[in-house]
């Protein structure tokens, strides 16, 4: 199969079944492109990840074009960004004016609750798997131990982690 149609058909299967966001994806993402496609490794996969948590825009929009783009070039980029945001375009009209019509029915807010759940082991999942890779050592897990704690206890604004952790890499990784 030609490339830019794997990565398309690979971004669109992602884009249909990543129910709840980019970070809920964020599994999905990881399992197409480094262990079904092996387009990338784990430790590129997680740098990708950071790149394109960084840069605006969503994360799993983010992550199909730099991988697309890793993968195939520009063209790489396109089918890949296309084929992740197609299925939203394609669910949420429709999704859209049915949950209009529906929103006061007992049997979509029962399967609402049901999904909720799905999705927060989808983003634990892709939490585990980026730690697995990200954090390969006692400074990098002692780090990320400080940062998790901070996140539950304190109101300090995200760039302050993006911040700490581009010293933190300075320091302990040049």
């Amino acid at each position: 199969m030609p490339i830019l149609l794997s990565l398309f058909l690979s971004f669109l299967k992602i884009g249909f079944f990543g129910f709840g966001g980019g970070y809920a994806m964020l599994a999905l993402i990881q399992y197409e492109t480094v262990q079904v496609n092996r387009w990338l490794g784990s430790a590129e996969f997680i740098d990708i990840l950071a790149v394109a948590e960084m840069t605006p825009g969503p994360l799993a929009i983010n992550a199909a074009t730099f991988t697309g783009y890793r993968v195939a070039g520009l063209g790489g980029a396109v089918v890949a960004t296309l084929g992740v945001v197609l299925p939203s375009l394609l669910i949420a009209l429709p999704a859209m004016y049915l949950l209009s019509r529906l929103a006061h029915s007992p049997w979509l807010k029962k399967v609402m609750a049901g999904l909720h759940p799905a999705v927060i082991a989808l983003i634990g999942l892709a939490a585990y798997v980026i730690g697995k890779n990200a954090v390969v050592d006692l400074p990098g897990a002692l780090f990320a131990a400080a940062c998790f704690l901070l996140l539950l206890f304190t109101r300090l604004h995200p760039l302050c982690y993006v911040a700490a952790g581009a010293v933190f890499g300075l320091i302990f990784y040049l």
